[in-house]
């Protein structure tokens, strides 16, 4: 899999607006318009790809929370996408370390940065 974009994406500068995990919940298409996905604890706005996102889509399991976890394994099981602790990744081996960084420079190169997660137990 590449993680170049295949044309160039125009971003707008980088918030770091405080969103709650409640706030970042509501962001999955349905309870909001807005689809939110969140990758250490950095909240990107995939609205605009909701043929991925969207409700009833192949990664709409990762919307409305932090994915860290999820993504570094590479999966989408209902134990990796806990809401309670699918944003502690601190579990992950190296390997899968490396992956979350690569889906991290992913989103990064195709998705607006909205705001940063806030009040996660233990940061």
């Amino acid at each position: 899999m590449s993680f170049e974009p295949k044309e160039p994406v125009q971003l707008q500068p980088p918030s770091d607006q405080p969103i709650t995990l409640e706030e970042l919940y509501q962001c999955d298409g349905v309870k909001s318009p807005y689809i939110y996905v969140a990758i250490k604890g950095t909240v990107f706005d995939v609205t605009h790809n909701s043929k991925a996102y969207g409700v009833g889509q192949g990664y709409h399991a990762l919307v409305g929370r932090d994915a860290s976890k999820a993504l570094g394994k590479s999966s989408l099981k209902p134990e990796d996408l806990n809401p309670a602790e699918c944003w502690d990744y601190s579990d992950l081996n190296e390997k899968q370390l490396q992956t979350l960084e690569n889906w991290f420079t992913f989103f990064s190169k195709r998705y607006n940065i909205v705001g940063k997660v806030v009040g996660l137990p233990g940061r």
